[in-house]
């Protein structure tokens, strides 16, 4: 097995005399044992051993060198959510583990299943001041459901079979395991490597509610005229939108998806009312929410941007059912007439064949598709002021509409918090059901969509990937740029150039008078970087030009990169309330 760019290639499967094992090799052999194909990450002088176990294992799994450990953490989370499998990122010990925390911590909080795996200073060097010694565990507590510093070899297994039970079941979440150097190089008995390969998938041994609860919940449905459905990440996670999709059509209901649910069910359906909250909704769908007399939220948290801060609804205002998966998010912030904790494909199947029972027919009520094409007949008039505007710099809207018109309909797009966001959210149309758009959506960090897309490429390699970000979040991850090339991965990066930190200029000038502070910087040739690397570029500066350059660069084999001159958020009518006034 080569470890080097991803690659496979067979090698004597390492001998081990007596059943005795090193840690290096019970923790490779443990990953195996869960299914793990992929595993991201960056070497360093602690990891030695392990990936030694690595090289001289006969194994099936790729290592992909990444050029930092966040970006290594981020792929390893795109990987997860596409896959459904645990993502799997490793470093070393010191700042390798640091610099792994902000990935490790994002995953946490959108509930994706990432196993932290770093290396330590050795046990019988604690408290010696050893060069790179923190408390990892103590680092990690706070961003995962488990965390362990391994200190003997023989602990290895169990380690591993606790991190992923903890990641998939119940509300998934991220798990840590360091493992220092010399329990690395210590002995331990092979016979204790097994493992539950159910554990390597999420959501494992799913939980539904009890028939009573359903029976309520059904009941308060049918009574309802205008019921609305918002649903979010969750659904996505459980693969749960075909039986979304079959409950709104059977109640007529139309279907908001938050930020992260975007493409649960294809926006060219006459139910899909479009991204809902704050942040990339249009005033249609927050039209819909007024009228409905009964919400729905089914695998969301509903926090501030989903409930556009507790405005819409208010709280008491109207009947509220609440599915998730974690029973902690269930009435945090709303009075909830029902509460359903559970995994949404099981849930809804309960739920859809508990209604269908109770009604003798589909609820034709009318309403859903009526508000539906309304919020679609005022989001097209918003969209077409500058859809097909030839004005320079660049609208957001006419990118939105170049894409539209180039991306395959089964595309994969990650994107970065800021520019791209709320025109994304807000105006592309997606064409399928399911995962086509993945956002980063908890933290916010910039620089998530360009290590992103090698995550996604390894998960679905059958599929154009589109990582789009703006200028600010390129600064963040560029490095990665190397790795993407030296793999020659066929993805297409897209930047979003306004030569500033465009989310925070644009609060500057709604909120605090246009005094811009500490958010602009130089107009970067981030094409001309591109090139250095050995990416296939484009630079566009006239919107005639976009179409011929993104059909360019989706159409290429290898690595691309198309760079956008466009104009800055506080020049542009942002679909964001908070810039509204």
């Amino acid at each position: 097995m080569n470890v080097v760019s991803g690659a496979r290639m067979k090698v004597a499967t390492k001998a081990f005399p007596e059943n005795r094992i090193n840690g290096g090799d019970a923790a490779v052999l443990m990953l195996q044992e869960f299914g793990v194909k992929h595993i991201f990450g960056v070497c360093g002088d602690t990891s030695l051993p392990f990936y030694d176990s690595l090289k001289c294992i006969d194994h099936d799994m790729a290592h992909i060198l990444a050029r930092d450990e966040r970006c290594a953490a981020y792929m390893a989370d795109v990987y997860a959510r596409i896959t459904g499998k645990v993502g799997v990122v490793e470093g070393p010990s010191g700042a390798g583990a640091t610099y792994m925390v902000p990935g490790i911590a994002e995953a946490q909080g959108t509930t994706i299943p990432v196993l932290a795996i770093t290396s330590d200073t050795p046990v019988v060097g604690r408290d010696k001041y050893v060069l790179t010694e923190c408390d990892q565990e103590r680092l990690f507590r706070p961003f995962t459901k488990y965390t362990r510093v391994v200190e003997a070899a023989e602990c290895v297994p169990q380690a591993f079979r606790a991190a992923f039970t903890a990641m998939t079941t119940g509300t998934p979440g991220t798990a840590h395991i360091g493992l220092p150097y010399d329990v690395l190089k210590s002995e331990l008995d092979s016979t204790n490597i097994w493992a539950d390969k159910a554990m390597g998938q999420y959501p494992s041994r799913p939980q539904q509610p009890g028939s009573a609860q359903i029976e309520e919940a059904a009941e308060l449905i049918l009574k309802s005229k205008k019921p609305i459905i918002i649903t979010g990440g969750g659904t996505l996670h459980a693969r749960a939108h075909v039986q979304l999709i079959e409950l709104a059509e059977f109640i007529g209901a139309p279907i908001g998806t938050t930020i992260s649910a975007k493409g649960t069910i294809a926006e060219t359906h006459d139910l899909a009312l479009g991204t809902i909250g704050t942040n990339g909704s249009t005033d249609g769908a927050r039209d819909a929410i007024r009228e409905s007399d009964l919400v729905i939220y089914i695998g969301c948290r509903v926090g501030s941007v989903t409930s556009e801060k507790g405005t819409n609804p208010v709280s008491g205002e109207k009947p509220i059912i609440h599915i998730d998966i974690d029973p902690l998010c269930i009435g945090a912030n709303y009075q909830t007439d029902i509460g359903l904790v559970g995994h949404a494909s099981l849930t809804l199947d309960a739920l859809n064949d508990e209604i269908a029972r109770q009604a003798d027919a589909k609820l034709e009520t009318g309403w859903g598709r009526d508000v539906v094409r309304r919020a679609k007949e005022q989001r097209h008039e918003r969209f077409m002021q500058w859809a097909e505007s030839d004005d320079i710099p660049i609208y957001a809207e006419r990118i939105v509409a170049e894409m539209q018109k180039t991306l395959p309909s089964d595309a994969l797009v990650v994107s970065d918090p800021g520019t791209p966001t709320p025109y994304l959210c807000a105006f592309f149309e997606t064409q399928n059901a399911g995962r086509s758009f993945i956002f980063h959506r908890f933290h916010g960090g910039l620089g998530f969509s360009l290590p992103g897309v090698v995550g996604a490429h390894y998960a679905a390699p059958d599929r154009k990937i589109v990582g789009i970000m703006g200028d600010g979040s390129f600064g963040f991850s560029s490095g990665e740029l190397e790795t993407i090339a030296r793999l020659n991965l066929p993805v297409t990066l897209i930047v979003i150039n306004n030569s500033c930190f465009g989310w925070i200029k644009a609060g500057q000038h709604q909120s605090y008078g246009s005094r811009y502070f500490g958010v602009d910087f130089s107009s970067l040739d981030h094409a001309g970087v591109a090139a250095a690397y050995g990416f296939k570029t484009w630079k566009v500066e006239d919107p005639s030009d976009l179409n011929r350059s993104l059909s360019q660069a989706i159409e290429s084999d290898g690595p691309t990169l198309v760079e956008i001159m466009t104009r800055p958020l506080d020049q542009m009518d942002v679909p964001v309330t908070a810039f509204l006034g």
